[in-house]
């Protein structure tokens, strides 16, 4: 039977129809308000919202869509109840749908959101609309927590590796499926006795093929952008935030492992150790750690690499992920002072590579102390190296922000790494100290329309030198027909970030990127137009050295594929010799020029099909030759247990003799199986050709309690010539999420 307001809500939609409601430019825009009151008793989590609290409050309701239209009122309703008392925050939904044909990728939590029915809900209690607590359900019941930073204004503002403490259940019905949460006050950060939260929601419903959110998005803004939030009051007395709020997790684990390649034996090593988190009036949280073991993490998707620079790759690790952008926010991606994978890392003293110590010890402060400040303060304490003869090193990241005006901000950071020991490396590879201080402005205005970053950055060290600033500058305009942004970067020669991610210094360059966006008739076409691209490089003492062109077109297609065109020039200077294919060739020469023209093409099908696929080309010259590269990938989802993505790049490097030409291909295929919404397995097989490995990583997690898991994890690498093994492993972990 359904529930008593339920049968007055499907009387509403029946009225309805299939008839969206008409767009009024005057109220699409005004931030909406739902009501979150006091229950006198808490629910049972079955997702049937059947309690008859629910009916007590105003619910978030009359969703607007965002796709593939922005001007209309959502045809398949939503609505959004909240209730709470003074442990627990009660969310529920009801999501009208056309049937029940659901497109669910597997049972494993923490989805991504597009191509499959889900729905979102995003909280910015400190109504500040730049960081926000993200929690989500599909109609499996399958769930996902994310934190969101920097105002969601890009996708790497997305942290889906957050892990927090909660429950959820969902129920399907005839044509709607619905759900209920119960979220600890515990796991959340607010303002004690505030009486309103900043709120909104999105939706994804693939078989009206519809994307719909509380607060109206415009379709050329991004739909996790935080600068669309409605209300939420609380009736009946305002929340306070929980007092006593620490959590202890403890870990014990250990593992076989062998070095073929250096004849070694098997060793066997075991480790315990743990984490807690301590929650500090009503928006600080300190996170300690001894003895931290991340070898649960998920590996990284290895690339072909033909630049001459290193390539990013993102934080994975639990302990550093809440706050992570008061850390690893300042600068831009390319000139970041602070990187906390370079934590523990030391250089090998014959070759610089970069050596992964232990890390003893950490603790890690940070969160908001008011509605303007937020601070961060960072301490950790990694291992000597006895193998090379390094110290051991210490790592203080001290930062503070406060806003101005509705989202803009200005912050500073430190930075400092040092040496704790009386001994030093004697090679000069690791220097005793290092340190950065730097100041950045981050501007957001509050319709979204602005948004930039400047920022100047000094590095202290040892091998002292003149040129050690770095300084940037980003603006970008947003407008329904028109995103354009302007940016610029400046690094020092001498500029040394030990801590950081910089890969190329000495060198200025500043672009321009535009993009017109059409929305066409065609009822096939969502949006199209034309994009362009220019940048050049220069060097202090060189004049101009790189320059690049682009100009393409781009078009987003009704059933959510996509295609671009481009094609463009770009000259580079090679200061010194260069291996493009990376693979001990005849490198290129260096004090001279090359430049070429190339041409490309990107395609991503309709995710929401069981056999999906993203395909990417170019073509053209290349340095003195010829480069061909087809990169992309071919995903079958067999839905609900998981899916087969098959990862591929091929590159082929066509130079002259007595250079380079050779074929670089890397393969991928990551299988995910889900045996139940408690137990996953994830095996990743990468062979890459460029380095000449084969790598097998088995992952089985089972969360047998609330944010407490037993993980199996086998890794294998081989020599791709002769498939002689490299190294083996098989780890055992567990970890268990203790409330005090």
């Amino acid at each position: 039977m359904k529930p008593l307001f339920l049968v007055v809500f499907c009387a509403f939609v029946t009225g309805l129809g299939s008839q969206s409601l008409t767009f009024d430019s005057r109220t699409a825009n005004e931030p909406p308000s739902a009501t979150v009151v006091r229950f006198a008793k808490g629910i049972t989590l079955d997702g049937k919202l059947d309690e008859l609290e629910w009916q007590a409050g105003e619910p978030a309701k009359d969703f607007w869509e965002t796709f593939p239209a922005d001007t209309s009122r959502s045809v398949y309703p939503t609505e959004v109840y909240f209730g709470y008392d003074d442990r627990n925050l009660y969310v529920a939904a009801i999501c009208r749908t056309v049937g029940n044909d659901f497109i669910i990728p597997s049972l494993r939590r923490d989805y991504r959101a597009g191509g499959n029915d889900n729905i979102t809900f995003v909280f910015n209690p400190f109504r500040d609309k730049t960081n926000a607590i993200v929690f989500g359900m599909n109609p499996y019941g399958v769930t996902r927590e994310a934190l969101i930073s920097n105002g969601g204004e890009n996708r790497q503002d997305f942290q889906e590796n957050w892990d927090n403490k909660w429950r959820g259940e969902s129920f399907i019905g005839e044509d709607y499926w619905s759900c209920e949460m119960v979220i600890p006050f515990s796991s959340l950060r607010f303002p004690s006795g505030a009486s309103e939260w900043f709120f909104n929601s999105y939706r994804m419903d693939t078989q009206s093929n519809t994307r719909s959110t509380w607060h109206r998005i415009p379709q050329n803004q991004i739909i996790m952008s935080l600068a669309y939030m409605g209300s939420l009051r609380f009736e009946g007395g305002a929340p306070l935030a929980q007092t006593k709020n620490i959590a202890v997790i403890p870990y014990a684990g250990g593992g076989l492992r062998r070095d073929y390649q250096n004849g070694k034996s098997t060793d066997f090593d075991g480790n315990v150790g743990g984490d807690a988190k301590v929650g500090i009036g009503s928006g600080l949280n300190l996170d300690l750690t001894v003895n931290p073991d991340f070898s649960q993490v998920e590996v990284d998707e290895q690339v072909i690499n033909t630049t001459r620079f290193e390539v990013f790759f993102p934080e994975r690790r639990q302990f550093f992920l809440e706050n992570a952008d008061l850390f690893g926010s300042f600068g831009f991606e390319r000139a970041n002072p602070f990187f906390s994978r370079r934590i523990g890392v030391t250089r090998d003293t014959t070759t610089g590579e970069g050596l992964q110590n232990p890390i003893y010890f950490g603790a890690r402060l940070s969160g908001k102390l008011n509605d303007d400040w937020r601070i961060g303060l960072l301490n950790m304490q990694a291992a000597r190296n006895l193998d090379q003869g390094l110290p051991s090193f210490n790592y203080t990241v001290a930062t503070t922000q406060r806003r101005i005006g509705a989202r803009s901000s200005v912050g500073g950071i430190f930075v400092n790494k040092q040496n704790f020991t009386s001994f030093s490396d004697t090679t000069e590879t690791n220097p005793d100290y290092n340190r950065v201080v730097g100041f950045d402005y981050n501007l957001a205005t509050r319709d979204n329309a602005w948004n930039g970053k400047t920022f100047v950055h000094r590095s202290f060290s040892e091998r002292e030198g003149g040129d050690d600033y770095t300084h940037g500058l980003n603006l970008e305009y947003r407008h329904r027909h028109w995103n354009v942004e302007y940016a610029h970067l400046y690094v020092g020669e001498d500029f040394n970030a030990e801590v950081g991610f910089v890969p190329r210094r000495g060198y200025f360059t500043s672009g321009v990127e535009a993009a017109h966006i059409t929305y066409p008739a065609n009822p096939a076409v969502v949006e199209k137009g034309p994009v362009l691209e220019a940048r050049v490089f220069s060097q202090p003492g060189d004049g101009l050295t790189d320059r690049n062109l682009m100009a393409g077109y781009q078009w987003r297609f009704t059933n959510t594929s996509r295609f671009n065109l481009g094609a463009g020039y770009e000259y580079i200077f090679l200061f010194k010799d260069f291996d493009p294919s990376r693979t001990g060739a005849t490198p290129l020469p260096g004090g001279r020029g090359y430049g070429y023209w190339r041409a490309g093409a990107e395609y991503e099908s309709d995710s929401r099909k069981r056999l999906s696929t993203g395909l990417e080309t170019e073509v053209g010259e290349f340095f003195n030759g010829y480069g061909y590269s087809l990169s992309g990938n071919l995903q079958y989802r067999y839905q609900p247990f998981g899916s087969i993505d098959l990862r591929f790049s091929y590159q082929y490097v066509d130079l002259p003799e007595p250079y380079a030409s050779t074929a670089l291909f890397l393969i991928g295929p990551r299988i995910d199986f889900t045996f139940s919404k408690s137990v996953f397995m994830t095996t990743f097989l990468q062979y890459n050709d460029q380095i000449d490995n084969i790598n097998v990583n088995a992952r089985l997690q089972w969360r047998f309690a609330p944010v407490s898991d037993f993980f199996l994890v086998y890794t294998d690498n081989y020599d791709s010539l002769d498939f002689g093994v490299k190294n083996r492993a098989l780890v055992a972990k567990v970890t268990y999420w203790l409330n005090i």
